[in-house]
């Protein structure tokens, strides 16, 4: 059987090296197709006998899935799925899984990262804020977000956090304040880090009635999805409180009017950049690997996120 490694940004070496050990090991082929940019068909092609995919962020659709008539199994190296239809992979009996955990802690550097920048006023010289005694709300309690609490509790913040699916025991057992309702997190918290998965339900659910309620010189962090923002809303807030505070990895539609606008109080990477350390990009291929061979031999669908 035949894996392919799909990516059209590579893994560094260390991480290859370290996903043919695993394929190899197993008894697997594998098939590379790197740095392929627009040409869809040379994609097409290298998949045309495979039996299981490792991707990235690329993007896999009816018609891959078509070209790739042997496939079973596409592995996301990271947290995020949003970039394969889901839909398409169930009706053709395509399992798909991502690899969560593995890049959370890269993530969680990164917001606090961002954090520190901010309120210093993107280092202009200008006086600006601790985060010392602040108090910072995790709007979902998941991997990331657990991993944002521990490193809060390092700078002394007050930690706050809401997720509509993780019991408020599990939040009090990591010495965290549970929630009711986004509602309470914005209003009660200077800085809100969020982390919500692009869903139905929660695309842009981050909206002018939540930020609004955020104290004087607030601070939204989002190294989550950008579809979760309503970017209409949130330029319309920015205007309306001059002393709020948007930070993000994930570049919004709207960046040039942000820009012009917002100076000062707006920054986003150039790309998604949350999970790109050396550290998480080894995990995630690794586990990847780890995670085709469990199904292909055992049938082992720990991590599987359609139906």
């Amino acid at each position: 059987m035949k894996v392919l490694l799909a990516t059209d940004k590579p893994f560094a070496q260390v991480a290859i090296d370290g996903i043919l050990k695993v394929v190899s090991e197993s008894g697997l082929e594998l098939k590379f197709c790197e740095k392929y940019g627009s040409d869809k068909e040379r994609l097409k092609r290298t998949a045309a006998d495979v039996d299981a995919m490792i991707i990235r962020s690329d993007k896999i659709d009816t018609e891959i899935m078509d070209a790739a008539k042997n496939l079973k199994i596409i592995v996301r190296a990271g947290a995020g799925y949003d970039n394969v239809d889901l839909e398409a992979a169930t009706e053709r009996n395509i399992c798909v899984m991502n690899t969560p955990g593995q890049n959370s802690n890269a993530v969680a550097e990164l917001a606090f990262g961002m954090m520190v920048m901010a309120v210093r006023n993107f280092y202009n010289g200008t006086s600006g804020f601790e985060l010392k005694g602040k108090k910072l709300g995790i709007h979902a309690y998941g991997n990331v977000g657990r991993n944002v609490a521990r490193i809060a509790k390092g700078f002394g913040m007050e930690i706050y956090a809401f997720d509509a699916y993780c019991p408020k025991e599990l939040i009090e057992a990591d010495g965290v304040i549970p929630v009711e309702n986004p509602e309470k997190l914005y209003e009660t918290c200077n800085i809100v880090s969020i982390h919500i998965p692009a869903t139905p339900g929660t695309r842009m659910s981050i909206n002018y009635n939540l930020l609004n309620r955020m104290p004087k010189n607030g601070l939204i962090v989002n190294t989550a999805r950008k579809e979760v923002i309503n970017e209409i809303e949130l330029v319309k807030v920015m205007e309306d409180r001059p002393d709020l505070k948007y930070v993000t990895d994930i570049m919004p539609d709207d960046h040039k009017e942000l820009t012009e606008k917002f100076a000062g109080r707006y920054f986003t990477t150039p790309k998604k950049m949350g999970a790109q350390t050396a550290e998480a990009n080894i995990n995630a291929g690794i586990a990847a690997a780890q995670q085709i061979v469990g199904f292909l031999k055992d049938g082992c669908e720990k991590y599987r996120v359609n139906k």
